[in-house]
């Protein structure tokens, strides 16, 4: 996002220079600089033994399952952020969280940082915004998520990190095949 106003004071924006990052909206009167930065959203793929949590949410894609997802909050590590949303969206408790890349949705100013993430306990609770979720197979998972690109490559991920050796996880996806 571009400023073009001060947050702070209302008053208009100059362009600044600042080295490496060329002109930046700066507020003389408050002495700051707002640099064009994307929102931060985590992306979760909650594994146990060889099933895989997957969510239906029809505001994010209408006919896709999803992994379990969700902003980054002022205050708030990544860690700390992907284990509130699996909390909050599913009810269940997690471990042994690891880094898997990132992405980024330019059309939407997202950077989105994707994990996994082991079951640890408790039973499934949808939380109101989401309207199913449930264990699917891991070998199902890429079949599952027709539109969801990012939660594919998420996937894909997965497999390798599990080492898994079938070909069955890969029979829907289509870049795999060719």
């Amino acid at each position: 996002m571009k400023f073009k106003f001060c947050p702070l004071c209302g008053r208009s924006l100059i362009e600044k220079y600042s080295w490496d990052e060329g002109g930046v909206p700066y507020c003389e009167y408050d002495d700051i600089m707002y640099f064009d930065t994307p929102k931060p959203c985590v992306v979760v793929a909650v594994v146990k033994d060889d099933e895989i949590l997957l969510l239906k949410q029809s505001y994010i894609f209408k006919n896709s399952k999803v992994l379990v997802s969700g902003y980054v909050t002022v205050g708030e590590t990544l860690e700390e952020t992907v284990y509130r949303e699996v909390k909050e969206e599913t009810g269940i408790t997690i471990d042994n969280i690891k880094y898997l890349g990132s992405q980024c949705i330019k059309s939407k100013e997202l950077l989105m940082i994707t994990f996994m993430a082991t079951y640890l306990e408790g039973e499934i609770e949808k939380s109101a915004e989401v309207e199913w979720v449930q264990w699917e197979s891991l070998e199902n998972a890429l079949c599952e998520m027709t539109e969801d690109e990012i939660g594919k490559n998420i996937v894909k991920k997965v497999l390798e990190e599990v080492q898994y050796k079938g070909h069955k996880a890969y029979s829907c996806d289509i870049n795999s095949l060719i």
